[in-house]
């Protein structure tokens, strides 16, 4: 087991009721649950968002927390939080990292793996 390692799934969701397709607003949520896989306690400390469109255009967000926390996580627990973005087309996708801090004060990143957001009008492929 690595002593420094969270585990990150993804579940994201389009938001019809809170999108103007009309108007080029697509609105989507995803609930992340983190979960510390490792072998000592970490905070996770701020976060790295790179969005993709359709159209290919990147947005790069970068802040401090998760949905307003710094999550202090020990062996084995897990912390769930729900966000949500916009785009400029029906789909896009989103990867990035968490900046962590271990307790030990080892300082290390955990991927958040490339997910898919689509509003399901259309199958796509994206590049």
């Amino acid at each position: 087991m690595p002593r420094y390692a969270f585990r990150v799934d993804v579940q994201p969701r389009y938001l019809p009721d809170q999108s103007v397709p009309d108007q080029r607003v697509w609105t989507f949520a995803y609930t992340i649950t983190i979960t510390n896989t490792g072998e000592i306690a970490a905070q996770l400390i701020s976060r790295h968002w790179i969005i993709t469109n359709e159209l290919g255009e990147v947005e790069e967000v970068k802040g401090l927390g998760v949905v307003g926390h710094q999550p202090l996580l020990k062996p084995g627990e897990s912390f769930e939080y729900t966000s949500g973005c916009r785009l400029r087309t029906a789909s896009g996708s989103m990867r990035g990292s968490y900046f962590c801090v271990a307790e030990d004060g080892e300082r290390f990143d955990v991927d958040i793996p490339l997910f898919v957001l689509d509003d399901g009008s259309t199958q796509r492929v994206l590049h």
